[in-house]
Formats: C-alpha cells, structure tokens, sequence
C-alpha cells in the first residue's frame, strides 16, 4: 500500500476533523471578510468623501461601481489561473494587491485617484474569492466541509452588515480614510497565514496550453455587461439622453448611447465565448469556462438561484441605508448599526446551519433561508414608513439575516456538491461570477426602481399640497431628490426656489415619497428571492451522508486531498 493509500484511508471522507485542521480556515475567513467588507462599506461614507474631495455624483457612483465591475469581470480567469499555478499562490497575492491598493485609496486626494484604487482593489478582490472556494472545496470533505461552508456563508451574510457598521464607526471616529487605512494590516495578516499555515492545491495533472482568448472575451463581455447594467441611468438604456463624450467619442442626445453599444459588445464577446470554448472543450483542449458543467443540474440551477437570489438581496441593502440616512436622519454610525441585526441573525445561523443539513439535507436549509429572507423584506416593505421605529426594522432584518445565514451557505454547497476538485477553480468561478452579476443587476434593476419610484412619488405627493409650487419647480424638486438618492431631503430648506413656509410641506412630502419608493423596491426584491427559491425545487436534496461533493467518490475525494496537501 502506497502512502497515499495509507493517508487515505486513515482520514476517511467523512470524518468531520479535517486533516488540516481548522487554522487554514481561519485565513480564508479573514479574507473573505476583508472582500465584503470592502463591497458594502463605502455606501456609508460616501457622503463624507463627497464633502472631503469635491467630487460630483457621477465620480461618487464609480468610487462604488468600479470595485465590482473590476471584481466581476476577472473571478473566472482567477479561478482559473488558481487552478493551474495554485490556489494558494493566487490567494495570497490577491492579499497582497488588495493591501497595497488599500493605502492607495486611504492616501487619495481626489476623486481619479480613488477611482483608481478601487479598481485596483477590485482586482485583489478577484484574485481571492474564486480562490478562497476552490481551497474551501479541496480541503474539506463530509460534515467537516458542510461546517466550512456554514462558515464561510456566514461571513458573507454578516460582513455585509458590519461593513457599513464600521465603516460609519471609522467616519464618524476619525475619518473615512480609515475605512481603507484598516485594510492594511488585516490583508497582511491574510497574507502571512495564508503562505505559512494554508496547504497548497492545484488541478492535477496536464492543465494544457493556456486560454488567453477565453479569457480576454470572458473579461471583455461580462465587463461590458456590468457596465451597462450600472450606467443605463446616466447614459440611457439605448438612446443617449445627455451629450456627453466616453472614450474619445462624442455621443449625442437621442441617437445610440454608450450602454447599448455596450450590451452589443457583451452578447456578441459571451456568445463568441461559448462558441470558442464549447469548439475547444470538444477537442480535448483546456478552456477557460466548461459549459458542460452546466449540464451538471446541482451547479446549473444552483448558479441560476444564486444569481435571481443575489439579485434580491444586494438590491434591498442598497436602498435600506438610504432610507435610514435621508429619511430616518440616522447617522452613518446608526445605519450601520441597525444593519448589525443582520449580521446577528446570520451569525445565530451558522452553529445550525449546518446541524440542519446533516439531519435534513442541504437543500431543505437553503429553501428555509430563502423564505426567511423573504420573510424579512416584506416585513421591511410593509411597516417602512418616515416614523418607523428602529426595533420594529431591526427585528425584521434579524430574521431576514438568519435567511441569509441558511440560504447561502447551503446553496454554495451544493452547487458545489458535483464538481471534481480539479475543475472547482473554474466551478467557483463561474458561480462567484453569476453572483456578483447578479449583484450588479440587482443595483441597476432595483435601484431603477427605488429612483424612478422616488421621482414620480415626489412629484404626486407635492402636487397634492394645499399650497403646491409651480409644476416646474416642483420637477426641480424632485430632480434634486432623485439624484442626490435622497440625501438632500434634510436639507430641502437651503434649495433657493422653495419658499421658506412650503419648507416643512415639501420635506414631508418627499420623505413619504422615500417610503413609498422602499415598499416598491422591497415587494420587487421579495419576488426575484422567491424566483431564487422556486429554482431551487428541481435541485436534488444533497444530502450530507451520502454525496461527498466530487462525483460520489469517497475514494478519489480522499486521496485527492492527501495528495493537494503533497
């Protein structure tokens, strides 16, 4: 018997103490924590960066936007380059890129500058979340690696409430250059534990020649895509609505604007994606992006709930902080305080989560999490209003953050549950990527919603006034309402067209317009996280005991690990 039989078969798959124990997990944790974190923390300071470096609305969106946009278009070449060079050597240097582009944003002195950073980070960001899965995938196997998904879909659900917690801290403590500042430390404290204490793994055996035109398309058409999908409100979805020169050429009101030409140069890079990857896959040539594992119905429909899912849920957590800001007049601090209720509920999941799925099975705690978080935003949605109490917000995003605890940690398992471990770069990959997407969509679609809803409500609400302004003022009003997202609401009074005793009218007026938009944007969330829910029903239960998670070899998963670790 070879040694690595022997290892083999002393760490059976479903022993629940991992060989490597839980330390590598602690690392991937961290940075994982470190990349959401940096998702949702900037929605809280942006309006002092505004204040600080004078910049316009426009650079304010892509201070948020282009992190995504960078992050999104490079996951599937990650997990690739992961797979074929080593998970770990990838994640460590995403660790490295992101620390070294957190001291340029914390450093900048105007709006270019920080911009800039941002994509920088976005890209590090990149680097170790396909990465992150993929070494999660490779080193845990049974109840052990149904524990390590429970983690780790915990830190997602809650980073994504304790980064405006304290990014709103940091502000209002120091400064917002801190919310980058303390970036550092954490991403080199990754980095030293990742290279001393997390195993190396790559794909096994000849990878092939390297795809570099799967790449360049993969990177060009999901990129353009996000770009559409974030700019259709400042360009116009196809004709352009403003005069305005992007990439060197001038586009002009009413003719094609820059996001449709975008959208053109998406469908046509995917379709050139799948048309060349699918021609090299069936040549036995390495490729970028499978397509066959799509067949695999586990990472099919599971990607596709996870993006409808993302979908809803980064939509809903847009909108609720600018609610509590505008309209609660909540500070950063506050806002990000009451969304810790979330991050409560998602962290009371995980110690069940997973307990859960070993007495069930994984597909019955995700459609229990999805229904919670279905659950909690129509709570929000139906008791939202300009006098709503803190408590009564905070209880419903309890719940709705237990959902998440359940819901995405479960379903990252079992989209997972059928893929080799030599295909999981790719695998983790493409469903981190269908996420992120999602993400991004839910930004563009709800926040269409919540903006065009805000708009129209303000108009109709200060229509309705006993001492109503002018219609054209009141459309000055309301213009100034949706495009400042609110935040000007509280300071209506300094506008010089309204008169100072419609003050108090107009205030209130686009306040109840705010919650009105919020219900409309709640109820449209609601219904794309019960799609998510109802993509899950033809999912197989994954259950615990029986599917190991790489093509029901208990065998191969073993030696596969004790050889990852060699």
């Amino acid at each position: 018997m070879t040694d690595n039989q022997t290892a083999a078969s002393a760490t059976p798959s479903g022993s629940e103490k991992p060989p490597a124990g839980w330390t590598p997990m602690l690392f991937i944790g961290l940075g994982v924590a470190l990349i959401i974190m940096d998702a949702t923390i900037v929605n809280v300071i942006l309006p002092s960066i505004i204040g600080d470096l004078g910049i316009n609305s426009i650079d304010a969106e892509w201070i948020n936007a282009v992190y995504s946009l960078t992050f999104a278009s490079l996951l599937i070449v990650m997990g690739r380059l992961g797979d074929r060079f080593g998970r770990r050597k990838i994640f460590f240097l995403g660790a490295v890129v992101f620390g070294i582009s957190s001291i340029l944003a914390a450093s900048s002195s105007s709006g270019p500058l920080l911009i800039a950073a941002r994509a920088v980070q976005g890209i590090g960001g990149a680097m170790m979340s396909p990465t992150s899965l993929s070494i999660v995938n490779a080193l845990y196997r049974g109840k052990a690696r149904a524990i390590a998904f429970a983690l780790y879909g915990s830190i997602i659900g809650g980073m994504a409430a304790v980064g405006p917690l304290l990014g709103g801290w940091l502000t209002q403590t120091f400064s917002w250059h801190w919310s980058f500042w303390i970036n550092v430390p954490i991403a080199a404290l990754i980095a030293f534990g990742t290279w001393k204490f997390v195993p190396e793994s790559k794909a096994e055996g000849d990878v092939g020649s390297p795809d570099y035109v799967g790449a360049v398309l993969s990177t060009v058409g999901i990129a353009s895509l996000i770009f559409a999908l974030i700019e259709g409100r400042n360009y116009g979805w196809w004709n352009s609505t403003v005069d305005r020169t992007f990439m060197g050429k001038q586009w002009t009101t009413g003719h094609l604007s820059p996001v449709a030409a975008s959208f053109i140069i998406s469908v046509v890079t995917i379709t050139a994606l799948y048309v060349f990857e699918t021609r090299r896959t069936r040549h036995g040539r390495s490729a970028l992006i499978d397509f066959d594992l799509f067949k695999i119905k586990t990472f099919g429909l599971g990607s596709f709930a996870g993006l409808i899912v993302s979908l809803g849920e980064f939509g809903i957590l847009f909108s609720l902080p600018l609610f509590m800001q505008s309209v609660l007049g909540w500070s950063a601090l506050g806002a990000g305080g009451l969304l810790a209720s979330l991050a409560l509920g998602a962290f009371v999941a995980a110690p069940t989560a997973a307990l859960l799925a070993n007495k069930r099975n994984p597909r019955f705690v995700t459609r229990l999490g999805l229904g919670l978080e279905i659950i909690g935003i129509l709570g929000i949605a139906l008791c939202v209003s300009p006098g709503v109490s803190g408590w009564i917000l905070g209880l419903w995003l309890f719940i709705y953050g237990i959902g998440v605890g359940y819901a995405t940690a479960q379903l990252t398992g079992l989209i997972l549950s059928d893929i080799p471990v030599e295909k999981s770069g790719q695998a983790s990959g493409t469903q981190s990527t269908a996420r992120q997407v999602g993400a991004a969509l839910g930004t563009a679609v709800l926040g269409t919603i919540l903006f065009v809803s805000l708009h129209n409500n303000t108009v109709s609400n200060i229509a309705a006034l006993t001492s109503a302004p002018e219609g054209a003022i009141t459309n000055q009003i309301a213009d100034a309402v949706e495009h400042s997202a609110g935040t000007i609401i509280p300071n209506l009074g300094k506008l010089p067209f309204i008169a100072p005793d419609q003050v108090g009218a107009i205030q209130d007026a686009a306040q109840s317009a705010f919650s009105d938009a919020l219900k409309t944007t709640g109820y449209a969330a609601g219904a794309f996280v019960l799609l998510g829910l109802i993509a899950t029903i033809a999912l197989p239960p994954g259950d615990a005991h029986t599917r190991e998670g790489t093509g029901n070899n208990a065998d191969g998963d073993a030696k596969e690990l004790v050889n990852d670790f060699e």
